[in-house]
């Protein structure tokens, strides 16, 4: 069993930053890729960003933060963050961190590292609101 428990959400004008935060607790050694996650209003939840989390360190983004949003871990304290820039009215939605617990090929390829059907451990997600 994974814990993920999400923090940094808030409400920023467009333009504006903020920072998420995702602690994990229990066997998080059994985790392979920890990601982020959005769903907006209306709308199907889409992968962020997502990070492999052992050797090589590989990240991946969606298209339309790449650029903007930077993902980042700290393996000591077991901590995922999301940097977020440059910040759209499309950027509101609430986020969510997950964790996906097997690789699906070569990490390198990040096949399935955006995929909300890879992953099985999810936090309860915190809110973003960007105003234009």
């Amino acid at each position: 069993q994974v814990q993920l428990v999400e923090s940094g959400g808030g409400s920023v004008q467009a333009g504006g930053s903020l920072r998420l935060s995702c602690a994990a607790s229990g066997a998080t050694d059994t985790i392979y890729y920890r990601g982020w996650f959005r769903q907006a209003p209306g709308k199907r939840r889409e992968g962020v960003a997502a990070v492999y989390t052992r050797r090589g360190g590989y990240t991946y983004y969606a298209d339309s933060v790449k650029g903007r949003f930077t993902i980042s871990q700290d393996n000591a304290k077991n901590t995922l963050y999301l940097q977020m820039n440059s910040l759209k009215p499309e950027d509101t939605a609430m986020y969510y961190c997950a964790s996906k617990n097997w690789v699906t090929g070569p990490p390198a390829l990040g096949i399935g590292s955006l995929t909300e059907s890879e992953y099985y451990y999810w936090g309860q997600g915190t809110q973003v609101t960007v105003s234009s």
